[in-house]
C-alpha cells in the first residue's frame, strides 16, 4: 500500500522481514518437533537456532532465478546455516510455512485493530454521553422526521463498533489455526505430533483438515468483517458530511489554522477527512469480493489465490487501521453546533409533532386513517400559512372536538419526545 494511508504499527506486521521471522520460526519448530521425536540429532537444531540468519537481499536474489519464494527463503536460510540446514523443511510443503506464518500476521493484525477500535469506542460513547439530551432534527430520506437527541444519534454510532469488536473477536479465533500436514494434507512425511507441537508454541490450533492450505474461507471472513468494519466508518463519516453541508451545519470536522480547502475557493472548509474514509471503504468492499473468489480453488490447491492475498492481506489491513485511527482523530477534534440544531429544528413550525397528535386521537376513538387525513392537512394549513403546527391545530375544529389546548400544546413539547432516552442510554452504556 502507498505509504500515505500506511501506519507504522501495522507497516512493521506486514513487512517483509516480519514475514520471513515467522517463516523461520515455523521452520526451527518443525525441527524441535522432530528432535524431540528423536528424528533428527538434537545438536543439529541448536546449531540451526544459532546460526539460523535472514537475509532479504539475498532471499530476493535466489528467488529471480528459481521464480519460488519459499525455496528462496530455505535456501538463504540455509546458507547462513551450513550443512546441519539440511533438516529443515524435512516432509513439509510450502504452504505449511507459509499459511501457518500468515495465520501469526494476521492474529498480529487482528489484535492491533481490536486495540485501536477499542479506543474509537471510548471517543464516541464520550460523546454520546455528553451530548445525550441535545435536541436535533431526526430525519428519514433526507427529510425532517421527528426530534431525536445528538447523543441518541452517536449511540448507535457506539452500538455499530461494539458489534464490530464482537465480530473481530470471533475472527481472531477464525484465522489463528495453522497447518503442518505436508503435500495435500495427507501427514504421508510427517508424525502429526509435528503440527501438535508447533501450532502449541505458536497459540494456535491445528487445522482439522488443511488439504494442502488452509480453507480461505478463513481469510475470507478475515477480509469480509474488515470490510464490515470499513463500512460502519463510513456510516459515521457520511453522516457527518451530511451534517456539514452548509445549509445544515450541525457539526463540521476541526479546521487547522494553516489548513487551505481549495486551491480556487479560499472560504471553502470541506469535510475531506469523512470523504477519505468513505472512499476507502470502498476498496475494502473490492478485496472481499476477491477473497471470496479464493475460497474455491482447484482440488487440493493452486496458486490463483496467492497473487490476489499478498496485496489483498496486508493493504485491508493496513488500509482500516488508517481509516480508523483517521476517524479517532476526527471525532476527537469535531466541532459540534447546538445552536445551529436547535435552529434547524425550528424550520419546520413543530409539524414534527404531527406523529404525537396522530396517536392521541386515535387514542380519543378516532380510526387511525381519518386520524391520518386530520392531521395532514393541518400540517398543510401550518405550512402554507406560515403558523406553527401548535397554532394550526387550536384553529381546527376537528382537533377541537377531542383535544384541549392544553393537550395541543403539551404534545408539541420537545420534552415529552425524550422521556425514554435514558432507558435506551441505560441499554448500551451499562456500568
Amino acid at each position: 500500500m502507498i505509504a500515505r494511508y500506511t501506519r507504522p504499527e501495522m507497516a512493521k506486521i506486514w513487512s517483509e522481514k516480519n514475514r520471513f521471522r515467522q517463516m523461520l520460526n515455523v521452520e526451527i519448530l518443525v525441527a524441535e518437533a522432530m528432535a524431540s521425536l528423536k528424528l533428527i540429532p538434537i545438536h543439529s537444531v541448536q546449531i540451526i537456532k544459532k546460526k539460523a540468519k535472514i537475509n532479504i537481499g539475498r532471499i530476493n536474489e535466489i528467488e529471480s532465478i528459481v521464480k519460488h519464494d519459499v525455496i528462496a527463503f530455505l535456501s538463504a536460510v540455509v546458507e547462513s546455516i551450513g550443512d546441519e540446514g539440511r533438516f529443515l523443511h524435512l516432509g513439509l510443503t510450502s504452504s505449511d510455512v507459509l499459511d501457518t506464518a500468515t495465520a501469526i500476521q494476521l492474529r498480529q493484525s487482528v489484535k492491533l485493530i481490536i486495540y485501536e477500535i477499542k479506543k474509537l469506542a471510548i471517543i464516541i460513547s464520550e460523546i454520546a454521553i455528553k451530548y445525550k439530551m441535545t435536541p436535533i432534527i431526526g430525519r428519514t430520506h433526507g427529510i425532517h422526521a421527528e426530534p431525536m437527541t445528538f447523543g441518541l444519534k452517536v449511540a448507535s454510532w457506539y452500538c455499530d463498533i461494539v458489534r464490530a469488536l464482537d465480530r473481530l473477536k470471533f475472527t481472531c479465533n477464525t484465522v489463528s489455526y495453522g497447518k503442518i500436514s505436508g503435500a495435500v494434507g495427507t501427514m504421508a512425511h510427517l508424525n502429526p505430533e509435528i503440527e501438535l507441537y508447533v501450532c502449541k508454541k505458536l497459540h494456535l490450533k491445528a487445522e482439522p483438515v488443511s488439504t494442502q492450505i488452509i480453507p480461505r474461507d478463513r481469510y475470507s471472513i478475515y477480509i469480509s468483517n474488515i470490510a464490515h468494519i470499513g463500512a460502519s466508518l463510513e456510516r459515521i463519516a457520511l453522516e457527518i458530511r451530511h451534517l456539514q453541508r452548509t445549509e445544515v451545519a450541525e457539526v463540521e470536522e476541526a479546521f487547522m489554522e494553516k489548513q487551505k480547502g481549495s486551491s480556487a475557493m479560499p472560504h471553502k472548509r470541506n469535510p475531506i477527512i469523512s470523504e477519505n474514509i468513505c472512499g476507502l471503504s470502498r476498496l475494502l468492499r473490492g478485496y472481499s469480493i476477491t477473497a471470496m473468489e479464493n475460497i474455491a480453488l482447484w482440488h487440493e490447491r493452486d496458486i490463483s489465490h496467492s497473487s490476489t492475498e499478498r496485496i489483498i492481506l496486508p493493504d485491508a489491513s493496513i488500509v482500516l487501521h488508517y481509516m480508523i485511527i483517521r476517524m479517532q482523530n476526527l471525532l476527537l477534534g469535531l466541532c459540534i453546533n447546538t445552536q445551529n440544531m436547535q435552529l434547524n429544528l425550528n424550520t419546520t413550525k413543530d409539524v414534527i409533532f404531527s406523529g404525537t397528535i396522530l396517536l392521541i386521537l386515535v387514542e380519543k376513538g378516532i380510526s387511525r386513517d381519518i386520524a391520518y387525513r386530520i392531521v395532514q392537512s393541518i400540517t398543510v394549513k401550518a405550512r402554507n400559512m406560515k403558523i406553527t403546527f401548535e397554532e394550526a391545530c387550536v384553529q381546527s375544529q376537528e382537533i377541537k372536538k377531542y383535544l384541549t389546548h392544553e393537550e395541543i400544546r403539551c404534545a408539541c413539547n420537545i420534552e415529552s419526545q425524550f422521556k425514554n432516552i435514558n432507558y435506551i442510554f441505560s441499554r448500551v452504556f451499562k456500568k
